[in-house]
């Protein structure tokens, strides 16, 4: 046998060892394989949306391909600890350390290659379907077809080689070299007690109540000001709760006599104070990495769904359209336009137009905005609210005020002289509109009170209301939207800007969504990486335990209870976490994201279920080989 022979055959042996970082690092190539051939795609143009595609692909192979380093580099050096006694077998049979290194060298290029080429071989597999749900989620024009993708096979394949071979030389150069004793020992070496600081726990507990206080408290900008102390206090808070204040509330459990000695809880609760005290680094990666996931994909999702709420409830009109001041000389045939494209459609409609007249005021350069109420009425009651009722000689303000409230100091009733005409605007009331949403504030005067104002310029406002359902409107939208683009006004499509912005948030989301897979899958792996590092020692010590009267039950019972909490806490305080985070989000937007980041963050606890159901059973049954 060779001595490349043996080290593949070491990498065999320990399969099961090797499992979950090979599947990983195989998905983190599959879906940077992906990206490359949605990049690389040569149906994708050079307009603007397609230029972003491109660019947001890339953007997403790079964070990948970084977070692929620090996931490698992990793996292999939580692998390299478990394999100490082995080592030492080695060195003790007269292996040199230069061969150690070679040996080690050799199997993390046969891992990393073979997870190259996986990954790859699953990105071919599901590159045409990944092709027909991208055309469809990220509504595009144009079709693509499944192509041979040479580019991607070499960047991928190049990226990833380059990848695991640095990490292996880099891993075989920090390679420490313990005195045989101590490979020998292995993980056989005695545990001490974990220790814990009070100190330190309660300050987890202080630090993780005062990031939450205060992202839960502050509001609108200041969000965007705390944000970032924030967050470095609920790190910080995280690392002490998993390091310390879990080993200090078990420590409590395991004091109170009347809970510890009930049962089997003597064993779970010994033998999960070093558990929790081992993997604390591993939990608190977990924990970030998870956080990360759900928030980035919560607000994306929240983002989208507050985008097209907001559009649709401040534009009430399928169509509208703004003769500014008179500039336009092609008004009328813009209009004209308007009508031919929508009665080649067959759709019904109804236009309505308001005159705003521009008239000087008294002791301030801001011209008053005059409509009158006959005009102002009709596309109230259009855009579905109450018409204003005037006497003469009265006067109503109205002022535009968007779902955020970014405009809500517009609203300040204003009492306003004009300065030709002798009139003063004393107006009644005020009330908040999106009936003319291009204008911050005006006033909704009578016929007859218009009629005397020195008339000044005008902005004449047309708004189309269609009888038929908005998505309908969205072809003539379109062909509007391009006719009328660059021209002196005001046009806008409401169902052909709502499909510009879904296609705008589905490229984020589609990039996003597997951003945050990757991070789930490795967030997951952790975990694996961690409990079958442990299970030569649990095997002979649940073997033992057995010997003097265990039951099968019992054992089941035990590791059960400890596999949820190594699962689930890490899970929990990153579920938290990122709820905590999304709310900051909505207020800063104002805007209502739990609908969306509940949808997102229980998607995420059920995978972990799923996955903790199929661990579960497979090592509990290996627990009790």
């Amino acid at each position: 046998m060779t001595f490349r022979q043996f080290a593949f055959n070491n990498v065999l042996r320990n399969k099961r060892t090797y499992a979950a970082y090979f599947l990983s690092s195989a998905f983190s190539v599959m879906v940077f394989f992906i990206y490359a051939v949605f990049a690389f795609h040569p149906g994708l143009g050079d307009d603007s949306i397609n230029k972003n595609i491109k660019f947001g692909m890339h953007f997403a192979e790079s964070l990948i391909y970084v977070f692929s380093f620090f996931f490698v580099l992990y793996s292999m050096s939580a692998f390299l600890k478990t394999r100490k006694k082995e080592f030492g077998l080695m060195v003790m049979l007269g292996m040199t350390n230069t061969q150690l290194r070679t040996m080690i060298f050799l199997e993390n290029i046969m891992i990393g290659f073979f997870a190259t080429l996986a990954g790859i071989g699953m990105g071919l597999i599901f590159s045409k379907l990944m092709l027909l749900i991208a055309e469809r989620f990220m509504h595009l024009d144009t079709a693509l077809p499944f192509y041979m993708p040479f580019k991607a096979l070499a960047l991928t394949f190049l990226a990833f080689v380059v990848l695991f071979v640095f990490i292996s030389l880099f891993t075989v150069t920090i390679l420490r070299t313990n005195k045989l004793i101590d490979l020998i020992k292995g993980s056989a070496k005695p545990k001490t007690e974990p220790k814990f600081s009070a100190l330190l726990s309660w300050l987890a507990v202080l630090l993780l109540s005062c990031g939450y206080a205060v992202a839960l408290i502050v509001k609108g900008i200041f969000v965007v000001y705390a944000m970032v102390p924030v967050t470095i206090v609920v790190i910080i808070g995280t690392y002490f709760l998993f390091t310390q204040l879990s080993v200090f509330l078990i420590h409590k459990f395991r004091s109170k006599r009347s809970f510890f000695w009930r049962k089997t809880n003597m064993l779970f609760l010994s033998d999960l104070a070093y558990r929790m005290k081992d993997n604390a680094r591993t939990f608190f990666m977990v924990a970030i990495l998870s956080t990360v996931a759900f928030s980035a994909i919560g607000s994306l999702v929240g983002f989208r769904a507050m985008m097209i709420k907001t559009v649709k409830s401040e534009n009430p009109y399928a169509f509208e359209y703004i003769d500014y001041s008179g500039s336009n000389e092609h008004a009328a045939d813009d209009l004209a336009l308007i009508e031919r494209e929508l009665q080649a459609d067959h759709i019904q409609y109804n236009r309505l137009q308001a005159t705003m007249s521009r008239v000087k005021a008294v002791n301030t350069q801001i011209d008053a905005m005059i409509v009158k109420q006959s005009e102002f009425n009709p596309i109230a009651v259009a855009a579905g609210e109450q018409p204003v009722a005037l006497k003469e000689g009265q006067s109503m303000m109205i002022y535009y005020e968007n779902s955020l409230k970014f405009n809500a100091a517009a609203g300040a009733l204003k009492k306003v002289q004009l300065a030709v005409s002798g009139i003063t605007l004393d107006p009644i009331g005020r009330q908040p509109s999106v009936a003319i949403p291009n204008f911050s504030s005006y006033y909704v005067v009578t016929d007859t009170m218009f009629d005397k104002l020195v008339p000044g310029k005008k902005d004449v406002f047309y708004a189309f209301e269609v009888q038929t359902s908005l998505y309908d409107t969205r072809d003539a939208g379109e062909r509007l939207s391009k006719q009328l683009k660059g021209k002196n006004n005001g046009f806008k499509a409401l169902a052909y800007d709502l499909f510009e912005i879904e296609k705008g948030y589905s490229v984020v989301l589609f990039i996003g969504f597997f951003i945050g897979a990757v991070f789930f899958v490795a967030s997951g792996s952790f975990l694996y990486f961690r409990l079958y590092s442990d299970l030569p020692d649990d095997q002979t010590k649940f073997s033992a335990i057995t010997k003097l009267g265990l039951t099968g039950g019992e054992l089941s019972g035990i590791v059960t209870k400890q596999l949820f909490i190594l699962f689930f806490v890490p899970i929990i305080v990153a579920t938290v976490h990122g709820a905590v985070a999304l709310t900051a989000m909505q207020h800063l937007f104002g805007h209502s994201l739990m609908k969306e980041a509940f949808m997102v963050l229980g998607t995420f606890v059920l995978i972990q279920l799923v996955y903790f159901l199929l661990i579960r059973s497979r090592y509990v049954k290996q627990v009790a080989m």
